[in-house]
């Protein structure tokens, strides 16, 4: 009998396989009707400051000696309606591009189809994309949070490549993430493992076929538990594509970029995009929150193979206000993240850091 409820999984103890992993980033700001266009500003040169708080100041009225009516909430909400700030954010793409302009779009999938219209490319051309730089770092992937000020880089696909791997071993040493919009892809790679023996793979190249079954459309923890089903000493194919890249970027070694810190932005303030529901202004994350998510994606990684800021900002969200186990796993079985099959013993182990964060133990 499971300690938490009826749909909790049974105790076991989980193998810490990080063969295959999810941000989305990704791991989904209001819509300013604005229209995209290109050409003009530098990535670096600083964004104008805009406003967040849904209201511009207007004119003091001119004296009358005539009285006249206070506008009704209808005309007040038309005001507020017509001042709302234009949330405008500056794009490239990753491999060189003039600059455009994008707007009004509330998750991930319309930001990709708003960066395609702006470049005259099909949406699906856009294998993920990282902020303020046009490397392909996986600390900056963008996922559920765009700083107001962030400049986003668009990674197109580059080229196709077929990979003969024999699983030799339990693990493959993959960590997988996913662009919350199709694309799982490779987010980093243990040294020593089988797939860091194979150079021709890299950190950045989408996962789209193993065998002849394609992965488009599937979530990282789908791709994960696919790659950790197959047999060891099975001989698969792979099939990658590269991110698009330009001029001798393409030369040098492989780097691990598994040591850097994650960024979330260099604003004050962010644009959360969701998945259901609308995109909102919010504060960025303090140091309390960015410590629990991080803690709580080193452990998504851990147990299950994925990598997920978005999820491990949800699974912080709904623990923060709880105040036992039991609740907290209670709040999970009745969530979307049922799905997952978290067993009891990863539920303790997330409970542990949400405590721990809340009681100021974990430090960024």
């Amino acid at each position: 009998m499971s300690l938490f409820s009826k749909k909790r999984k049974p105790v076991s103890h989980m193998t810490g396989e990080t063969d295959h992993h999810h941000n989305n980033s990704g791991s989904n700001g209001p819509s300013s009707g604005m229209e995209e266009t290109s050409g003009g500003r530098h990535p670096h040169h600083p964004l104008p400051p805009i406003p967040t708080n849904g209201h511009h100041s207007l004119p003091p009225s001119t004296p009358s000696r005539h009285h006249h009516p206070a506008p009704s909430s209808n005309s007040a909400a038309s005001v507020a309606k017509v001042t709302q700030p234009k949330l405008v954010f500056h794009c490239q793409q990753a491999h060189g591009s003039p600059t455009g302009l994008i707007s009004g779009f509330t998750n991930v999938k319309e930001l990709y189809e708003k960066i395609a219209e702006c470049y005259d490319i099909q949406p699906a051309e856009i294998l993920f994309c990282t902020l303020n730089t046009h490397k392909v770092d996986m600390n900056k992937l963008l996922g559920g949070q765009i700083g107001l000020d962030d400049f986003i880089f668009a990674h197109r696909k580059g080229r196709p490549k077929e990979i003969e791997i024999t699983k030799s071993e339990d693990a493959l040493g993959l960590t997988i993430t996913d662009n919350g919009a199709g694309y799982a892809f490779i987010k980093r790679i243990k040294e020593g493992s089988i797939i860091d023996r194979m150079k021709y793979i890299n950190v950045g190249d989408h996962i789209e076929r193993i065998d002849q079954t394609s992965l488009v459309g599937c979530r990282h923890y789908e791709v994960a538990k696919m790659l950790k089903d197959i047999p060891k000493g099975t001989t698969f194919i792979m099939r990658l594509i590269e991110p698009l890249q330009a001029g001798f970027s393409n030369i040098g070694p492989r780097t691990n970029p598994g040591t850097a810190k994650k960024s979330y932005g260099s604003g004050k303030e962010t644009l959360r995009l969701r998945a259901n529901g609308p995109a909102r202004v919010e504060e960025a994350p303090d140091s309390v929150v960015e410590a629990a998510v991080e803690k709580i994606n080193s452990l998504l990684e851990s147990f299950m193979g994925i990598n997920d800021a978005d999820l491990a900002t949800q699974i912080w969200e709904m623990g923060q206000e709880k105040t036992n186990t039991m609740d907290f796993a209670e709040a999970i079985d009745n969530s979307d993240l049922e799905a997952f099959g978290f067993t009891d013993d990863f539920i303790f182990e997330l409970w542990g850091a949400i405590t721990d964060a809340k009681a100021g133990r974990l430090r960024k």
